[in-house]
């Protein structure tokens, strides 16, 4: 074989394997920069999953954290148990390599399945929501119609009250032209306290035929100008105003709703000293008449 074939073929075997060289090289590298993309993108999808799986577990802080109450205790427990959940996945996503894209892809599929949840508690919630509003504007109305019902039951018990105070009232007895009259031995009228035998008082009780009739005791209290009640005895008390105060005298009447006249007697056994008097009339725990006197030497 000549000298120059022989050179030709090894230059041709040379550029062959050249050309293989390259081939594969070049071959390797657009492999090399394909495999380099495709976890780029897997690394961009897995930090995007990331985010979103954060974002869910915000939503779950948001209900969880108070900012959205809740009184269902299963559900509470429910929304805690997916929050865990979530984020469990969270921190298993933000270790996993970029190269495993199937434990990527899972977990995107779980991400899914996951926001699937969520929207169907937050149909609960949103339901239960409306349902506490409902509830408390109810509440409320009920309240203010309980507040109104309970300040007309208040309102009509004063009123009650104040209509059985007028006709308390209305039912007392009224002691009218009052005397007093000083009288000696010969029962006549004097003037000298050392004279004085008896002391009368006269007087009318007006006629009420809303005051209760029957028998009733009429008291009398004859005060000095000391302020010490003439008495026969300490004993001799009677009830008004929720204690027990002594009497001069007394008389048993049975009333009937219509005018009486009245006289009752105070027979002087004491020292009667001059200044002013006064005699006051009681019935029916009720003072009903009084009448200020003086006497003179």
């Amino acid at each position: 074989m000549k000298k120059g074939s022989v050179i030709w073929i090894v230059a041709c075997a040379i550029l062959v394997v050249i050309l293989v060289i390259a081939a594969y090289f070049i071959y390797s590298q657009k492999k090399e920069m394909e495999d380099f993309k495709t976890q780029v993108e897997i690394e961009n999808e897995r930090k995007e999953l990331e985010k979103e799986y954060a974002d869910l577990a915000f939503q779950y802080d948001q209900y969880e954290g108070g900012k959205i109450l809740l009184n269902n205790d299963s559900l509470v427990q429910k929304l805690d148990a997916e929050k865990m959940k979530v984020q469990r996945l969270l921190e298993e996503l933000r270790t996993v390599k970029a190269t495993d894209a199937a434990r990527i892809n899972e977990l995107k599929k779980e991400l899914a399945t996951l926001r699937s949840v969520m929207r169907n508690y937050i149909i609960q919630i949103d339901s239960l929501n409306s349902l506490n509003k409902k509830l408390m504007e109810e509440n409320k109305s009920v309240t203010s119609k309980y507040q109104a019902v309970a300040q007309t039951a208040s309102q009509l018990q004063k009123d009650k009250e104040q209509l059985s105070h007028k006709v308390t009232l209305a039912s007392k007895l009224d002691a009218v032209g009052i005397t007093v009259t000083p009288i000696n031995k010969r029962g006549k009228e004097t003037n000298k306290i050392s004279k004085i035998e008896q002391i009368k008082v006269c007087f009318t009780i007006a006629k009420n035929v809303t005051a209760e009739v029957g028998e009733k005791y009429i008291y009398l209290r004859i005060m000095k100008p000391d302020g010490d009640i003439l008495v026969k005895s300490r004993a001799d008390l009677f009830h008004y105003e929720d204690k027990e105060i002594n009497f001069s005298t007394r008389k048993l009447i049975e009333y009937d709703g219509e005018e009486m006249n009245l006289c009752l007697y105070w027979n002087v056994e004491e020292f009667l000293y001059p200044g002013d008097y006064r005699v006051d009339i009681f019935a029916d725990n009720y003072m009903i008449g009084s009448k200020s006197f003086s006497l003179e030497k």
